[in-house]
């Protein structure tokens, strides 16, 4: 079985990665959406990002708007494969358990 990612894997971060990789290839999201988004707070946010930028996962780009600062986040390339492949992780883990192992009998009360 593959290793997860360990700088994805953090729920907050996964949840990060998860909102930017529903968003078309190159578009980026602003930090109040995604901030609104996962109901986070700006610093416990911020740090997350920062982690993520650091290991390469995401861009963040800073510009104005008039006068108002604005800051946007997109996926990098590295990003996608890593968040790509921890995705085969958690579905190998998910696999796992469903799968009976040997000697072992799974309950007869599951419906489909």
């Amino acid at each position: 079985m593959n290793a997860p990612d360990e700088v994805i894997h953090q729920s907050t971060r996964l949840r990060i990665m998860s909102s930017l990789s529903a968003m078309p290839h190159a578009e980026k999201m602003e930090f109040t959406q995604l901030r609104a988004l996962l109901q986070a707070t700006q610093g416990n946010l911020g740090a997350h990002l920062a982690t993520l930028e650091e290991a390469g996962y995401i861009a963040i780009e800073k510009d104005y708007v008039g006068k108002k600062p604005r800051t946007r986040i997109s996926m990098t390339a590295a990003g996608r494969r890593a968040f790509n492949a921890h995705l085969g992780y958690l579905r190998e883990v998910v696999h796992a358990l469903a799968s009976p192992i040997e000697g072992t009998a799974m309950p007869r009360n599951r419906r489909r």
